[in-house]
């Protein structure tokens, strides 16, 4: 695989991984746009290798898109397509209680001119944790197929076990304070890539 940093902006990378005994079908069906491509990316593209800690280091910092606090070639869940989406909150900042559940819904709409699919993820951060904790985790995400124009209204809700954080004694504990949600194409991260829509909300959980 060539390097994905060498050129700057190239108009799109197709990573196949893998492609099994059709590849080659697959592959041309995407270039000559017969198939509208709608995969996100499961890994980090980093921007360069020293932004990579000690090999024979085990600590978690600037590990993965949930630890990594710099700028990325590609961030973990991005991914093109041939068409384009507009996301919009539908519901508004909420205040729950640590054992209550959190419904957030979010309108996508395909402003493109052909049919396509897109996998809106969401994304939880939080703010008031002292102790270590991960910048955001990818905590639900739905795959949608939107035709031409065409909208969908995505309800996700979360459970008080999805806002948990891990302490140093291993038990999960949901903590009362600042939450941010993300919810977009892709997951926070920077990147040096062309953006994707990204939405954010603020929550509040108390005792």
């Amino acid at each position: 695989m060539p390097r994905v940093g060498s050129r700057k902006n190239p108009p799109a990378i197709l990573n196949v991984w893998y492609g099994g005994q059709d590849a080659g079908n697959a592959i041309a069906d995407v270039l000559f746009g017969d198939y509208n491509p709608s995969g996100k990316l499961p890994v980090t593209f980093y921007a360069k290798d020293s932004d990579l800690p000690p090999f024979n280091s085990y600590e978690m910092k600037n590990r993965t898109y949930r630890y990594f606090d710099g700028e990325v070639l590609y961030p973990f869940g991005y991914g093109l397509s041939y068409t384009t989406f507009n996301y919009e909150l539908v519901s508004n900042s909420q205040t729950v209680k640590s054992n209550g559940t959190v419904s957030i819904d979010v309108m996508v709409r395909n402003t493109g001119k052909r049919a396509g699919e897109d996998v809106v993820q969401l994304y939880v951060s939080n703010s008031d944790y002292d102790g270590q904790k991960p910048l955001y985790a990818l905590k639900a995400f739905e795959r949608i197929s939107l035709k031409a124009g065409e909208s969908h209204q995505v309800k996700f809700n979360l459970s008080p076990e999805q806002f948990a954080i891990v302490d140093a004694a291993g038990i999960p504990k949901v903590t009362p304070g600042k939450h941010k949600l993300y919810i977009g194409s892709t997951s926070p991260t920077r990147t040096k890539a062309q953006r994707l829509p990204l939405l954010e909300q603020e929550l509040v959980i108390t005792k």
